[in-house]
């Protein structure tokens, strides 16, 4: 969790290695990931499920289609076995009934779901969540963070949930870490960070306006840069 632009979205493309480290290591068991050659990249990216902020489905594909990719992209599986699973994801996240749906067509609540359910199609180790609960009306953020707890539970799987989102966080996460200005400003159990003495956590997780983190992005003196004045 964090304030926007403090790197939440940049960590989990660290993470995959969409981005590269210009210094440290990022490692996934143990493996440095950022030292791995194209092909061991390519395999252990197939560890990974990742629900993309607004769900980036594919709009030129049918629901059943989007959900069916991965598995097409990196398995031989038969039709008869792609079907038998893409329906058993999309049953998961209550929308088999729309398997035949365009994006277009769907809310922005089910579009989130069928992402899920394609991030689940490969069954990953790792299931990592952009955002999941961005520009959802109230009943659709309370079905994705329900999901989230349930596909954890029941596959067995490590989340990671990037959100600056903190009522819902809070109601799905065991272990939280507050991320400032680039740095982990705090870590520990939701509770633990409701009760924190940083300045930092207190102002995010109660939604204070006043604190470390400002209203104002550094400028010039106001009056001197209104009166056209060069700034000292």
């Amino acid at each position: 969790m964090g304030p926007s632009g403090t790197g939440k979205t940049t960590l989990l493309q660290l993470i995959t290695r969409q981005l590269a480290p210009d210094s440290g290591q990022i490692l996934v068991d143990g493996v440095d990931i950022s030292t791995l050659s194209q092909s061991e990249l390519y395999k252990m990216r197939q560890r990974f499920g990742v629900l993309f902020q607004n769900g980036a489905l594919l709009t030129d594909m049918s629901v059943f289609e989007n959900v069916a990719f991965p598995i097409r992209e990196h398995t031989r599986l038969p039709d008869s076995l792609i079907r038998h699973v893409v329906l058993t994801k999309l049953h998961a996240v209550g929308l088999r009934g729309a398997a035949e749906l365009m994006p277009a067509q769907l809310s922005g609540g089910m579009a989130r779901r069928v992402a899920l359910a394609r991030a689940i199609a490969m069954d990953p180790d790792v299931l990592l969540y952009d955002e999941p609960f961005v520009g959802l009306d109230p009943i659709s953020m309370g079905v994705i963070v329900k999901l989230v707890g349930q596909i954890s539970d029941a596959l067995d799987i490590t989340s990671v949930v990037v959100s600056h989102d903190v009522h819902d966080v809070v109601a799905v996460a065991d272990y939280s870490y507050v991320i400032s200005d680039g740095q982990v400003a705090a870590a520990g159990t939701p509770e633990e960070l409701n009760n924190s003495s940083s300045e930092v956590v207190k102002q995010f997780m109660h939604g204070l306006p006043d604190g470390p983190v400002g209203f104002h992005y550094d400028a010039p003196d106001y009056a001197k840069q209104l009166l056209g004045e060069s700034p000292d």
